[in-house]
């Protein structure tokens, strides 16, 4: 009887943790001659977590923020142990600038901005917007 009860709690345990990780939501963003495999960050606790705590990230994988409305944006990087490209994106999907982001080590941290009002915002690994000629003006296509 004991090892039946252990049996189904592990086995709970494992259908939680497989259902977890599928309740991700991931959408392609290609942009010049490059597709990101992007998490969708599109509520306020998804947008407040963002990749935070995260210690690496694969190439061409990244997040895409998505809000409801277009408005000025500001990021920062506390918690985030990555070096970061925040790319704002207006609500044509075209790219209105890039930050270049470094992890915030103190308490004060640097706020990162859009320089015009922003629907969406693309995180990639730092340098990313360079190695792929991505510039203010640059088309990014996905489907909502």
């Amino acid at each position: 009887m004991k090892l039946l009860i252990i049996i189904s709690i592990m086995s709970l345990v494992f259908v939680s943790g497989c259902l977890a990780q599928d309740s991700i939501t991931r959408l392609d963003v290609t942009v010049n001659d490059v597709t990101v495999d992007a998490e969708l960050a599109s509520t306020p606790s998804e947008w407040t977590l963002g990749l935070m705590h995260r210690q690496n990230l694969d190439e061409n994988k990244g997040m895409l923020f998505i809000f409801p409305d277009s408005k000025p944006r500001s990021f920062w990087m506390k918690n985030t142990f990555i070096p970061l490209d925040i790319i704002f994106i207006d609500e044509d999907k075209k790219v209105i600038n890039i930050a270049e982001a470094e992890p915030c080590k103190t308490l004060a941290c640097e706020f990162y901005f859009s320089e015009k009002p922003a629907k969406y915002v693309l995180e990639v690994n730092k340098n990313f917007s360079q190695q792929h000629n991505i510039l203010p003006g640059t088309e990014m296509n996905f489907d909502l």
